[in-house]
This record gives C-alpha cells, structure tokens and sequence, in this order.
C-alpha cells in the first residue's frame, strides 16, 4: 500500500473543511406577529386533565380512542368546527390491523395555503397520557378557540391524529394522501408548514425538533422563527439535538414524533415539546405531573409562530440538509462534500493496491470466492430472519417507528432469536469447510484475502454514498482502519484486534446513539431488528449492511490469522457444501436408523434370556 497517495489524498479533506468553515450561515427568523398571543394557559390545562380523565386508555381501535374521538368533536363544535374524519386502517406491530381515525378542523383563510397543527389524541393504554399527549390535544383545542373567528391569511388547519403515540401513524397517512385535505378545503389546496405539538406539559425544557425521516430538516426559517417565538413567550432558550446527534439523524433518518412523516416528503414541519427525541416515559404519565406553566408557554410560542407563518408575505417552504449550531447552522452539502472527500483516500489507495497486485500476479479470485462464501452466510441469515418476520416470529406491521414503551421492544421472541442464531450457526458450518485454514497461508493470499475485502468495502460505500452521503459517517471508520491491516499483518496480535476494533465505531456511534438518546439501554440489540422487521428501514439499506457484515468477517479472519483462500478445485471434495451437508445428515440418518433396527432385534434375545 502507498502511504504517500494516502497522504496525498488527504488535500481533498483540507478543502472541503475550508469550504464548511467559510459556508456557515445564520438564519433569518420570519417577522413577529403584530399580536400578542391571547393563548390561556388554565383553559388547556383544564383541556388536558379532563380529557386524561375522562378517557386513560386511548389505543387505536379500542372502545376508548372512540369515546376520546367523540370527545374532540364535541369541544371542536363548540366552537363552530367541524371535525371531518380520515378514516384508514393500519397493521400496528403487537396490536394487529386496528381501525384509525384522523380528525381535520378547517379554519377558512384568504389563501388555500395552509398551515396545519397536530396533535395526537392516542396512547398506549399504560397510563392516563396526560403529558403525551393529552397536553398537546389541550393546546390544540385552546388554539381553535382562539382562531375560531380570528380573519387569517392562510387556512388553518387543526388535525387530531390517531396513532401517534405508535410511531406517527396518523400523520403519515394525512401526508401520504394530500387529497384528503384538498376534497376538505377545495381548490389546489397544498401545506406550507406543519407545528406538531406534542408532551408540552412536561417538566423538561423547550426544544424544538425538526429531524425527518430522510437525510432533509425544516427550512432553517421556521426552525429559527419558532427558537424565537419560544424566547419571547416562554422566557427561555429552546434546546436542540446537538451536532452530533443531528448529524446521526441525517445518517439514520429516525423520528417517533409526527412532523417527520411531512418532512420526509419535502414539508417543513417541527415538534414543540418539553420531552427530548424520547416522548414521554408511559408508566409515570399522570395527571399530577402536568406542568400548566410549561403548558402555558409552549401554548402561546405556538400561537405566536402560528402568526408569524400566517403574516408573514412568503412562508419559510422546502427542506434542507443542515447541523444547527445555536444561532448559525452548517450547510449539509458542505458535509456531504467533506465525507466524498474523505472516502477519496481510500478509493486511490485501494486502486493502487489493486495496481501492484495485479503486476505481482497476486491471486485474486480465490480470495474474492472466500468472500462470496461470507456473503452467502450473511444472506442465508438475512433469508431467515425474513421468513421468520413474514411467519409472524418477529413483529410485522405498518412500516412505522415502534415506541419503545410499546411491550414489542421490552418482550424480546427468545425463541424466534435462538432459532434465527442456530439455522444461521448452521448456514456457516455448511460454508466453513472451504473456508477452514488447513496449512500455512502466503503472504501473497493474504494480502489477496485483504484485496478483495477491501474491494468489496468500496463499492459499499460508493452505493452508500449514491443514496445517502450522510450514511458515510458509519463507514469511513472501517474504511480507514481496515485499509492499514496489511502494513500490520506481522505485528502483534493485540494491535492488528485494535485496529480491527476501530472499525467498528461507525456501528457502534449508532448503537450508543439509540441505547442512550432514547434510552433503550441493552434493548437497542432486539430494537433495530425490530424496526427492519417491520419494514421501516429500507431493502437497500439492510443489503448493504449485510454486505458489510461480510466483509468484515474477512478482515477479522486475516487480522486474526484463520484466513484462508478458498480452494482450488482439485483441493476441493467431489460433492459441494450444500451437497455434502445433505449427504452427511441422510448418513447419520441411516446410521441411527439402522441401529435402532438393531436394538428392536436384539430385544427378543433378551427376553429369552431373562425367562422363566
């Protein structure tokens, strides 16, 4: 390997560090409203507590979500609203196909254009869900008593959702069918910012989150108007994800609140809450633990926004990719250009590699066998798991975010993990023949072995990098600690693990950013399954990680010295791997079939001699 085209490479980084340092902007806020919020902070309180009262359990599809349904109409109608219904059904992972509905208030505005509140109306049937979300269905019917005969600019529309407290549900059926808004409000109707007010009632401070469901956030301008709204009204700093997890939410788009569902689809929509990327715990949300004041200023900061978006002459429309950093905010394609840059070392590095060893004559394809043999084990455990999802073994449903309160997370299927780990185990034995070292490895058929993994591990990252460049942030650690293996292959073996272990951080920021931001803590091992399983991350995106889990058990064979090439075919046996496993399981078969025949002989033998 050339450490100098490493090296060398490296200038494309300096550069692209540059071009981030001189591209940092700093928003601008839409005008404030010329009104002062007339928002009433007792009045949602006494919304939110009547309303956890009156109806504690609240799961979709059950005799509670439909008195609590029946119980937003009313208070709508009281104020002239009427409350159309969306209604849809939807598979929910551990409940089943359930019945949904959607309640959508139109406020008329000068202009089709409208400016959507939400608020989920359901819980998980744990607790009264004061804080999530009766807190936010309290603000909601506040804001429509407000605006009930207020002159707007814009439509205004007020949608109690169902199904949000079971990864947003209902938010994703109202923004995947944009008619239902268009037959309700007439004409070409289209949405030009969503407020999603969720868990305001909670002891924590404000924050504002505006992360999707792809690699795109809220425009900067409503991000930044509603920091300002909550300033002023709520007397304090909103808080935001930090840099580093927002970073993460554009590598692993991930949301459980409702505002995602619209972002993903090119809507700028944010979350008001006082509950952090987690809601609100279940089991301890009561109705003693509202926080009127928290209620109260959450309230009156999305008034204000609402205000601002409606005077304002063009609302702040579209998404973006960017890290907000306090008052300023890093241009996403300056840190996708910095990670294209920073994948550029290793691609001239492995091109080189490839150079020298071809010039050398270094075998190539045993090795690249090798690694198909690891990739078909990978498949073999992918396979299984999803025949094990489509059996219903694993959770299946609505391709959604799971609520880790949601018994789906805590109750782990033992038995359907212990059987997916043994039929995997076996997938390996069948393919560990040819892939055992029998006799002493070359340094050419390592340095082949590393070759081809190291191959494998570019084209991973050039189909990363062509569907999200983001998702480079959990690659590039493998990528560069990886490329160093074969300059190390005689050191000592605790230093060829450590290298190899570094590899793994870009996996491992992932894991951590689940287990700790939403506080799932060892659970986060069955939680990612859990969401492949029920179909919220993309085919692609396991496929890649397979491939990757591939060839990282090539490199961990060489780094820990058990690697070999595959064989050529006069060391192979006769009969294949899948051949030779059926032949072996008919033989044991045959054998303990026959013995058992011998047992059943012998038994009149005994008999006989144990007679009279």
């Amino acid at each position: 390997m050339s450490s100098r085209i490493y090296r060398a490479s490296f200038a494309g980084v300096v550069v692209a560090l540059l071009v981030a340092a001189f591209t940092v902007g700093r928003p601008d806020p839409l005008p404030e409203p010329k009104l002062d919020p007339s928002f009433d902070e007792a009045s949602a309180v006494q919304f939110a507590s009547e309303f956890a009262r009156l109806n504690p359990s609240r799961t979709p599809g059950s005799p509670g979500a439909v008195t609590a349904s029946q119980w937003v109409t009313e208070r709508l109608s009281d104020y002239g609203l009427k409350a159309h219904r969306q209604a849809f059904r939807a598979r929910i992972a551990g409940l089943g196909e359930r019945e949904l509905v959607n309640l959508i208030a139109i406020v008329p505005g000068r202009s089709p254009e409208a400016i959507v509140v939400l608020a989920h109306r359901d819980n998980l049937g744990i607790s009264p869900g004061a804080n999530d979300n009766a807190s936010g269905t309290g603000a909601l019917l506040e804001l429509a008593r407000n605006v009930a005969s207020t002159s707007l600019s814009h439509t205004l529309v007020l949608v109690s959702t169902d199904g949000g407290a079971f990864g947003g549900i209902g938010a994703d059926a109202l923004a995947r069918d944009p008619d239902v808004l268009r037959q309700i409000i007439g004409g070409e109707s289209s949405i030009a910012a969503v407020v999603n007010l969720d868990g305001l009632a909670g002891a924590g401070p404000p924050r504002l989150l505006f992360s999707g469901e792809t690699a795109r956030t809220a425009a900067t301008a409503l991000v930044a108007t509603a920091a300002e709204n909550i300033r002023e009204q709520a007397r304090e700093e909103p808080e935001e994800p930090a840099a580093l997890s927002q970073l993460v939410d554009l590598a692993f788009p991930f949301s459980l609140y409702e505002h995602a569902p619209f972002v993903a689809r090119g809507i700028p929509a944010i979350t008001l809450t006082t509950s952090g990327v987690r809601p609100p715990r279940a089991q301890t949300d009561t109705i003693d633990g509202l926080r009127g004041e928290r209620l109260g200023g959450l309230g009156r900061s999305a008034q204000s926004l609402i205000a601002s978006l409606d005077s304002a002459p063009e609302v702040a429309s579209g998404t973006q990719s960017y890290l907000a950093l306090g008052s300023r905010f890093l241009r996403g394609w300056t840190i996708q250009f910095l990670f294209l840059m920073a994948l550029l070392p290793f691609l001239a590095t492995v091109v080189d590699l490839f150079a020298r060893s071809r010039r050398r004559h270094v075998p190539l394809l045993p090795a690249l066998r090798s690694l198909r043999s690891r990739l078909g084990v990978w498949l073999w455990a992918g396979v299984v798991f999803a025949l094990f999802s489509a059996l219903g073994a694993f959770p299946t449903g609505t391709a959604r975010p799971i609520n880790p309160d949601s018994p789906v997370v805590g109750e782990w299927p033992y038995v359907a993990i212990i059987g997916l780990c043994v039929l995997s185990i076996l997938g390996w034995l069948v393919a560990r023949p040819r892939l055992a070292r029998r006799v002493a490895v070359g340094g050419a058929d390592e340095l082949g072995g590393y070759l081809a993994a190291l191959l494998g591990l570019g084209m991973i990252a050039l189909v990363v990098a062509a569907s999200n460049p983001f998702a480079l942030l959990f690659i590039l650690p493998s990528l560069h600690a990886w490329l160093w293996l074969p300059q190390i292959q005689d050191r000592p073996l605790p230093l060829r693990i450590a290298l190899y272990a570094a590899g793994f951080t870009g996996p491992l920021l992932l894991f951590l950013s689940f287990a700790g931001r939403y506080d799932l803590g060892v659970d986060t091992l069955w939680y990612l399954p859990a969401l492949v399983s029920v179909g919220y991350v993309p085919l692609p995106h396991l496929l890649a990680t397979l491939c990757w889990g591939a060839v990282a058990a090539q490199i961990g064979a060489l780094a820990l010295g058990r690697y070999a090439p595959y064989p050529a075919a006069d060391d192979r046996a006769v009969r294949g791997p899948i051949r030779e496993t059926i032949r072996r399981i008919v033989l044991i078969s045959r054998s303990r079939s026959r013995a058992r025949d011998r047992e059943e002989d012998a038994k009149p033998e005994r008999l006989r001699s144990v007679g009279p």
